[in-house]
């Protein structure tokens, strides 16, 4: 589904420093899988989610998605692709206030091209197990519920990539162990998963982990490749 190759990004800072955000990147992504790119602050995993998300381009290498070659596509093309394919949830939830979850759900589907877009909202919220506040407002729900509500927002185009950049970071534990579950549960009905990160005890559920430091990339194994592999 996603394959990287030998792709760089830098960028200027104030004092006319040059920053390579990234440094010569490859990897592959398939269809299906849930995996967690996980580094420290300034590690260039949020330059690589801009990148994968279609939001920001290298300065060199390639990148293609579902076959399509990232760079040979304009603008509207870009966004085309992302809204078809791409689903977001960040870290601060971005919900409209005093709009219901219903409302902050349908949002997405201003842009889209589909004919029928009656029950979709509904649809995504059920997913996320927020069937019975699909009339309450952001001010009315937990940090988790507005979490919950986020992901459907990503969900009701029914994209085939959900891109979570620290989706539990402003979460309780159990808030956030509750939405890791959806994930898990969501990449089980064939969704893949991309989850941005510095938490390590996070990204130890994803099936694999990318770990990016000083913009390079290595895969690392999980915990649950660990203990097969001292099994076997």
């Amino acid at each position: 589904m996603i394959v990287i190759k030998n792709l760089s990004k830098s960028y200027k800072k104030e004092n006319a420093q040059t920053v390579k955000a990234l440094d010569n990147v490859s990897f592959q992504i398939e269809k299906g899988e849930f995996v967690a790119i996980v580094g420290p602050s300034g590690s260039g995993k949020t330059t690589l989610m801009n990148v994968i998300g279609l939001i920001d381009v290298p300065d060199s290498g390639s990148y293609k998605l579902n076959g399509t070659e990232v760079a040979e596509l304009g603008i509207d093309e870009l966004a085309e692709l992302r809204n078809k394919e791409i689903g977001f949830v960040f870290q601060q939830f971005h919900l409209l206030p005093k709009t219901s979850a219903k409302e902050n759900v349908e949002l997405p589907l201003i842009y889209s091209d589909r004919v029928k877009i009656t029950g979709l909202a509904e649809d995504a919220l059920n997913l996320v197990g927020l069937k019975e506040r699909i009339s309450h407002t952001t001010e009315e729900l937990s940090g988790g519920q507005q979490q919950r509500v986020a992901i459907a927002r990503a969900l009701v185009n029914k994209p085939a990539i959900i891109l979570a950049d620290e989706p539990t970071g402003n979460l309780d534990s159990k808030s956030g162990e509750d939405i890791m579950n959806i994930f898990s549960d969501l990449n089980s009905k064939g969704i893949t998963i991309i989850l941005i990160t510095h938490d390590m005890n996070i990204a130890l559920k994803a099936k694999r982990i990318l770990k990016i430091v000083d913009g390079k990339v290595r895969e690392e194994k999980t915990e649950k490749d660990s203990r097969v592999v001292a099994a076997g």
